[in-house]
């Protein structure tokens, strides 16, 4: 594929993965959001001695929430993106339930007032994910210039479903690599230029355990009618 014709090629295949997750069903969100709980506790059990930057869920991408509630209970800190200007890196603002919230961009709310902080783990959705590791994303640009700007090192997850990989999103010098994708199947990571599925994940340390059901409002937002569990 010659470059010029990419960016169209993404947009498009943006557009029929985007239509591709909204038809989901709800319950196997459910399930799907369960098992991708279940492989990050055990996958990355020191989660909860670090800053966590995670993404308010928008259009059925996974929902972080639930395990971060549990997260937080054994010590974890967890921060939300706030797009302080077009084409500037994210600003992550420390989230709990309660704090203060304003709508941004897309409809998706952010902290008010809290701390700027720089996350240790960035838990980033994906529209796509491929088989070298990239993203493709809602085509902002803000996460790929957010990690070109870290001050310090931070680990990249990304999130998603088996039924958004494609071979390849056709990365550009722009695009930043996952160190690891998590999906409904299992976990990923990125050696040398390709993800490898592993079997079994290191890092686990004890028995899962899922993230109590939440009652509704408990996170302070108003779900769109439209939007999964």
């Amino acid at each position: 594929m010659i470059s010029s014709d990419i960016p169209a090629w993404r947009s498009h295949l943006r557009k029929t993965l985007m239509e591709r997750r909204l038809a989901i069903p709800v319950a196997s969100l459910r399930e799907f959001r369960l098992r991708i709980d279940t492989h990050l506790q055990r996958a990355f059990p020191d989660l909860v001695h670090g800053v966590i930057g995670f993404c308010w869920p928008y259009r059925n991408e996974y929902d972080a929430r639930h395990l971060l509630a549990q997260l937080r209970r054994q010590g974890a800190v967890t921060a939300l993106p706030v797009v302080v200007a077009p084409r500037t890196p994210l600003q992550f603002r420390e989230w709990h339930p309660g704090v203060a919230m304003q709508t941004g961009v897309l409809g998706i709310p952010f902290p008010e007032g809290t701390a700027a902080l720089q996350p240790d783990t960035f838990l980033i959705p994906v529209v796509a994910f491929d088989a070298g590791g990239y993203r493709l994303g809602y085509g902002g640009g803000y996460f790929d210039r957010t990690l070109a700007a870290l001050g310090k090192p931070a680990r990249k997850i990304a999130l998603g479903y088996e039924t958004l990989f494609v071979e390849t999103i056709h990365p550009q010098p722009h695009d930043i690599p996952m160190d690891y994708v998590v999906t409904e199947r299992g976990v990923y990571r990125r050696d040398g230029e390709a993800l490898r599925f592993l079997e079994e994940p290191r890092g686990f340390s004890s028995p899962p355990c899922y993230a109590a059901e939440i009652a509704p409002g408990y996170f302070g937002e108003v779900p769109p009618e439209d939007s999964g569990p």
